[in-house]
């Protein structure tokens, strides 16, 4: 019996929220999850126009349509005036594109697209579930709380935060490369152009770049190659140009920048020890890798939920703390010491395994899934 090419595909599934690697990458964790349990999926992302899911969504192989909405802008009446209408505008662009569509479920990941598009969702009475990443949850998950039926969280204790009985522990998912190191460090070292007998540290500020860190590398980048040390040195957009010109500076091979890395698992393959900003989807990266790493919080995200994220590593011995404020004086040193201690470095590794959620992104398409079904 042939199948009809126009039977209606099973699940489809519309998946919403961006604005940072830290959302993005886990929407589309998910969305290839499904997939691979439910090869007929129909999938389609929905995201906030000129933001960067408009570009990695896409790239990952996903249609997406963009909504007209933005966050409150500190410092600007002006730009505020405007927000009222871009949330209402943009429930009612997701009204439509619910119509077209005819989603089965509906899944948030945060960012203010998400919002839109799940108000817009549940209204309609379609089921809903959302994944937050951080131990202090965002402005919209917060908002949508009592609309979802099911809420997939990283962190004990969030039920201060949502009720208890839609909450499930399930960590949060990550791109399945990353899960996948074995086999993989000499790809990584031909792949960064390094050298097999030098130490490697990796140097993430999180898909945006992170200012502390990269002043602080800029300040010490001749310390690493005193040190005979290789760096893989993800910058952000906004210090690509500057991270060069100090690298021809230094003048030493294996010191290697970049805006962005599409292959982190390459990366965290290559790498002896990372550095890193402490976004939710990072803490759970590393300790899925089993990398010994040292935490640079973003002292002004909200309610300072990355020092908690660290510290959440750190109070079990599983990763290494600088404080913002002492990057540019304490971080190469950090680095270096460490690197050059290979008991620490394994005690660090053995630590942050046991932390890891490996089936994070198969228990949120089984209750993705479930959901459905109900």
């Amino acid at each position: 019996m042939t199948k009809n090419p126009q039977a209606k595909k099973w699940p489809r599934v519309i998946i919403s929220g961006g604005g940072t690697g830290g959302h993005i990458f886990p929407a589309v964790a998910i969305a290839k999850g499904i997939q691979e349990k439910y090869p007929d999926a129909e999938i389609l992302f929905v995201g906030a126009k000129g933001r960067m899911e408009m570009e990695k969504v896409p790239a990952a192989g996903f249609k997406i349509e963009g909504l007209w909405i933005s966050g409150l802008q500190r410092g600007s009446v002006f730009k505020n005036l405007l927000f009222p209408f871009k949330v209402i505008f943009s429930v009612f662009k997701a009204l439509r594109i619910i119509k077209k569509f005819k989603p089965d479920v509906a899944i948030g990941v945060g960012g203010y697209a998400s919002g839109a598009l799940l108000y817009a969702a549940t209204m309609k009475k379609i089921p809903a579930l959302i994944q937050e990443q951080n131990s202090f949850p965002g402005i919209t998950n917060k908002v949508l709380k009592d609309r979802v039926q099911k809420i997939c969280v990283a962190y004990d204790n969030m039920d201060q935060f949502f009720p208890k009985e839609k909450i499930i522990l399930t960590g949060n998912p990550v791109r399945k490369e990353i899960t996948r190191l074995e086999g993989k460090r000499d790809r990584g070292l031909e792949k960064f152009g390094l050298n097999k007998d030098r130490k490697v540290v990796l140097v993430v500020g999180g898909s945006l770049g992170a200012r502390s860190i990269n002043h602080a590398m800029d300040a010490d980048l001749q310390k690493f190659a005193d040190a005979d040390i290789q760096v893989i040195w993800q910058t952000g957009k906004l210090y690509t140009e500057q991270a060069q010109k100090r690298v021809q500076e230094v003048g030493k091979k294996g010191i290697m920048t970049f805006d962005f890395i599409a292959d982190m698992d390459l990366a965290y393959a290559a790498a002896d020890v990372v550095i890193s900003r402490a976004g939710a989807l990072a803490v759970s990266e590393l300790c899925l890798v089993k990398k010994p790493c040292i935490l640079v919080p973003l002292p002004t995200a909200a309610e300072d939920h990355q020092t908690k994220n660290a510290l959440s590593l750190v109070n079990y011995h599983a990763a290494i703390l600088v404080k913002d404020s002492e990057a540019k004086t304490k971080l190469a040193e950090e680095a270096i010491a460490l690197l050059n201690d290979k008991d620490r470095c394994e005690k660090l590794s053995r630590n942050i395994d046991k932390l890891a959620f490996s089936n994070a992104t198969e228990t949120i398409v089984s209750e993705v899934i479930n959901l459905i079904r109900k």
